[in-house]
C-alpha cells in the first residue's frame, strides 16, 4: 500500500502537527505493508526515517516570519511533483485542511480517484487581529468545507475540534476521534530524588515553584498573557522552552529563563522537573505538549477550550477560560491558589501520569490509522 503524506513542515520545525506526522509515519512503515512518501516544505531539513521517502518542497516561509502564522508557500514545481506523487499513491494522508499543498493534493487525489484521509488538529483561532480572524473564518467556510467535506475519511485528534466542525459541516461519512499518542519510553515520571536533581541542574532553589511553557512563542499560544503572569508572580520561576517572534528573553524579567532547540529526552527532563505546565493557548485541539507533560507526571493548566479536547481526563486537567478582559486576573488567581497548595498539586502527579499511560499510546493510534487506510484502499 503506497501512501502520500503531506504536511506544511517537517519535524525539525518543532511544531506539534509535524511531530505527530513523524510518529505515525515511523510506526506505519514499520508494519512492512506500507510505503510512505512524505512531502513537506524545505524550510527545515527532512528527517531520516527508515522506510519513509521524504521530499523537500521548495518554499517561501515569509508569512510565518512576518505574522507568526505557519503558512509556507510552495513553488509551482513542488506542487506539480506532489500532484504526480498523489496520482501514483493508493491513498493520501493530509494533516489539516487549509494549507495550499494540502488543497492541491486533495484536488489531485479527487481527479485521480484516490481516497483521502484528513487528520484535523486545530479549529478556529481567535486572533486579536480582526483581518486574520476574518481570513481564517472565510478559509474554513470555503476551503475547509471543500476538503473536509469531500474527504473519504476525517479524523479529529480532540473532541473540541470535532465539535467545532460538526456544528456547520457535513462529512461524507461520520468523522472519527483518534487521540494522539505519547512515547512513554521518553516521557515518563521520575522519583523525587531524580526530580530534585533535575531542579538543581536548572538552578531552581529549594521550595520554589517552577512553571513551564513549551511551544512556539506566538500570540495564539498565549504569550501576551504569560508575560503578565510572569511579571505578577516574581516569586515563581518560569521556564519557556520554544522559539518564535514573541521571545520571553526580551521581557527582561529575572524569574524567566528561555531554552531553545530541545526535543525528546531534553524536553522530558524539563517536564519532570516542573511543577505545572501553563498553556493559555486558543484555537488548538489537544496539544501534544500537554500529553507529554502529563505522561511525565506534570499537571497542566490550560484554556477551557483546550481542556474540552480531552473530556475523558475530567478534573485531572486544570482549566481556565482565556477570553475576556479579566483573563489575566483569573489566571493569576488560579496560579496563586496552586502555589498556596503545593501538596495538592503534588498528589495529582501520579494520577495524571497513570491516566496518560493508560489512554495515550502511539501503537494503538498507528494501528487505528493502518486499519483506516486498509479500509479505504479496499473500497
Amino acid at each position: 500500500m503506497r501512501i502520500a503524506l503531506v504536511t506544511h513542515y517537517f519535524p525539525a520545525h518543532r511544531g506539534g502537527i509535524e511531530r505527530v506526522a513523524a510518529e505515525l509515519a515511523q510506526r506505519l512503515v514499520a508494519r512492512g505493508d506500507i510505503e510512505l512518501t512524505w512531502h513537506a516544505s524545505d524550510c527545515d531539513p527532512a528527517p531520516v526515517l527508515g522506510g519513509v521517502t521524504c521530499v523537500s518542497a521548495r518554499s517561501c516561509n515569509g508569512i510565518e516570519r512576518r505574522f507568526g502564522v505557519p503558512y509556507p508557500l510552495w513553488s509551482p514545481g513542488a506542487l506539480l511533483r506532489l500532484a504526480r506523487c498523489v496520482r501514483r499513491a493508493d491513498a493520501v494522508h493530509l494533516h489539516d485542511c487549509l494549507y495550499l499543498p494540502n488543497a492541491v493534493a486533495f484536488a489531485a487525489a479527487r481527479l485521480a480517484r484516490r481516497p483521502v484521509l484528513v487528520t484535523q488538529h486545530v479549529a478556529m483561532v481567535p486572533y486579536r487581529n480582526p483581518l486574520l480572524r476574518a481570513l481564517l473564518f472565510a478559509a474554513y467556510r470555503v476551503l475547509g468545507r471543500l476538503v473536509l467535506g469531500g474527504a473519504s475519511r476525517v479524523v479529529f485528534i480532540s473532541a473540541g475540534v470535532r465539535e467545532y466542525f460538526q456544528r456547520w459541516l457535513r462529512f461524507r461519512v461520520p468523522a472519527l476521534l483518534v487521540p494522539n499518542g505519547v512515547d512513554t519510553g521518553v516521557f515518563h515520571p521520575v522519583d523525587e530524588r531524580r526530580r530534585a536533581a533535575l531542579r538543581t541542574e536548572l538552578g531552581v532553589p529549594a521550595g520554589s515553584t517552577l512553571f513551564i511553557f513549551a511551544g512556539r512563542f506566538v500570540e495564539k499560544k498565549g504569550l501576551p498573557l504569560l508575560r503578565e503572569l510572569a511579571r505578577e508572580l516574581p516569586q515563581a520561576r518560569w521556564l519557556f522552552a520554544g522559539w518564535g517572534p514573541l521571545d520571553p528573553a526580551l521581557w527582561n524579567l529575572g524569574n524567566v529563563s528561555v531554552l531553545r532547540d530541545l526535543s525528546g529526552g531534553e524536553l522530558a527532563a524539563l517536564y519532570q522537573a516542573a511543577d505545572l505546565l501553563v498553556l493559555p493557548s486558543v484555537g488548538e485541539g489537544f496539544p501534544l505538549v500537554v500529553q507529554e507533560a502529563m505522561a511525565c507526571g506534570t499537571p497542566a493548566l490550560v484554556g477551557a477550550d483546550t481542556a474540552a479536547g480531552a473530556p475523558e481526563a475530567g478534573e485531572l486537567i486544570l482549566a481556565e477560560d482565556v477570553g475576556g478582559a479579566d483573563a489575566a486576573e483569573r489566571w493569576l488567581r488560579r496560579l496563586r491558589a496552586v502555589v498556596g497548595d503545593m501538596p495538592a498539586l503534588g498528589a495529582l502527579r501520579p494520577k495524571v501520569a497513570a491516566f496518560a499511560a493508560a489512554n495515550w499510546s502511539w501503537e494503538r493510534c498507528a494501528e487505528r490509522y493502518a486499519e483506516l487506510f486498509a479500509e479505504l484502499c479496499k473500497r
